[in-house]
């Protein structure tokens, strides 16, 4: 999907309104109704507390909303805490607190002029925060940020909703980040806004759900150099295997990978090149690791080093439909000089991690005889190594958006929501994965699929996108089982065929928002 800004959105709220049409009223019910499909369960033993914090513009309406159909449908304690920072609410505001005052479904309804009048938060309590939306531009102050500080040191539970209260969409330099509600989940609608994706901001967010609203995106062809990509994006491009095929038909990958002390990342990689469907893996090796790889995984085929502890020879490349370098190969001068030549003579397209991009960023006239096409996958370290510091989250992605451009390569750029970017200008951020994959070895994992969708016939661009996605999701089923914490590198190939069930459609697992 799209990411749009804050302005794009409510352009497009009023295109809908318009041209469904639908009345701004009942597109605030839509998204109320939609909003509470996300709401959690509490621990209470009977019923659950739900505490509804509303400003009173039109974030503050759909919490309003949200309040009385809960109310009016559940067996949940309802309250509802106004903030009355100003005379006046905006129209859809009044309309649904005169609503929720009728229906009288709810338990209390507290206006609040003071921060010392604010309720008791229980224990066991919800604490929706409807406070402010989208269009804020300024800190909050007052008490406005006396709520927020009130939320994040006594709230067990925040769900905000489309963005946590006192946020900024986009830009947040100049903001007061101590007056921003600090979310466990965050139910945005149409699509994430781009503050979530900050590093610097995207932890305020907690757990992100998109909220489909029914925006008529596809009608005002909204235009966006910024893509999410999500199960369905994709699906776009995923290829089916035809039933008359064999092992020819996927390509052979060459992965140049390992040194002395170093052969779990090769193995991890090759191993994920051939779980990721291609037809064949050679796995070029120091001599130390032969025996290791034909051991730990039996698929792959192996060429020898005439080094014993580092790679120092470039094997023949004819024959090959994909090449990746990097996993554990250390950054010995003559290992570099593997990848100078590799950059000279690889008439495939190339996948560059780890050690390889080390090496190259300590050789930078080298970027230029990179061919077209080639894969960057780096951490922000190694990224930072390759084109310098930045100075805050839109410096670096321009640098990257640049470098791509410059160089006609794709960068992987990994971390939480990685983003990729490619020749064209493109920017894609991943809508999987969790903090339990930063484990040794992930990257790994990742080159090696990359690489074996590479040599399956996916563009370069088409490679990354779902390389990461899947890798993504395969690392999230993994940690549905084994916990964050106890999620290994080999636990995410063990879930890649899980994931291509979903990617294909055989079978559905429970709802993941992505």
């Amino acid at each position: 999907m799209k990411i749009l800004t804050a302005k794009q959105i409510r352009a497009l709220d009023k295109f809908t309104i318009e041209n469904e049409p639908i009345d701004a009223i009942d597109l605030m019910e839509r998204a109320a109704k939609a909003c509470l499909e996300y709401m959690p369960m509490t621990d209470a033993s009977d019923e659950d507390h739900i505490l509804f914090v509303c400003g009173k513009g039109n974030n503050g309406g759909d919490g309003l909303a949200m309040a009385r159909l809960e109310a009016k449908n559940s067996r949940s304690r309802v309250k509802v805490v106004v903030l009355e920072y100003t005379e006046h609410g905006s129209p859809n505001f009044s309309q649904n607190l005169y609503w929720l005052k009728e229906e009288g479904d709810v338990e209390e309804v507290i206006h609040v002029r003071d921060i010392e009048d604010f309720p008791e938060i229980q224990e066991n309590t919800v604490v929706v925060d409807a406070i402010m939306g989208t269009g804020l531009s300024r800190p909050l102050d007052g008490l406005l940020a006396d709520a927020v500080h009130h939320l994040n040191a006594r709230a067990k539970f925040v769900l905000s909703v489309d963005i946590p209260s006192g946020l900024f969409a986009e830009d947040n330099t100049g903001n007061a980040m101590e007056n921003v509600v600090q979310a466990d989940w965050t139910v945005t609608f149409h699509c994430p806004k781009m503050s979530f994706l900050n590093p610097l901001t995207g932890n305020y967010v907690g757990e992100l759900f998109t909220a489909d609203i029914g925006l008529m995106a596809d009608a005002m062809k909204v235009e966006s150099p910024y893509q999410y990509v999500d199960l369905a994006y994709v699906n776009q491009f995923v290829k089916k295997r035809p039933k008359f095929s064999h092992k020819g038909n996927y390509g052979h990958a060459l992965l140049l990978a390992g040194s002395k002390g170093k052969m779990g990342a090769a193995e991890l990689a090759a191993l994920a090149c051939l779980k990721s469907g291609a037809g064949l893996v050679t796995a070029h090796v120091p001599a130390c690791g032969l025996d290791i790889m034909q051991t730990a995984v039996a698929e792959v085929m192996c060429s020898v080093d005439s080094n014993a502890d580092f790679l120092i020879d470039l094997p023949k490349l004819n024959g090959f439909n994909a090449i990746g370098i990097g996993p554990g190969i250390g950054t010995e001068k003559d290992t570099a000089n593997v990848l100078k030549r590799l950059i000279q003579d690889a008439s495939a397209h190339l996948v560059v991690d780890a050690d390889g991009l080390n090496i190259l960023a300590e050789n930078k006239t080298w970027y230029s005889f990179l061919p077209k096409g080639t894969i960057l996958t780096p951490h922000p370290k190694e990224f930072e190594r390759l084109v310098g510091k930045w100075s805050s989250f839109e410096e670096r992605m321009q640098l990257q958006i640049d470098f791509s451009k410059k160089y006609s390569v794709t960068v992987v750029l990994k971390g939480a929501y990685t983003c990729i970017t490619t020749p064209a200008g493109e920017v894609f951020f991943n809508s999987t994965g969790n903090p339990g994959m930063a484990t040794a070895g992930s990257g790994d994992v990742l080159t090696g699929m990359i690489l074996g969708l590479l040599a399956q016939g996916y563009s370069p661009e088409q490679s990354a996108i779902l390389g990461t996605f899947l890798h993504g999701s395969a690392g999230d089923h993994a940690a549905d089982f084994l916990t964050e914490n106890a999620v290994l590198a080999r636990d995410i190939i063990s879930t890649f065929g899980a994931v291509f069930h979903l990617v294909f459609g055989k079978y559905s697992f429970r709802r993941r928002m992505y």
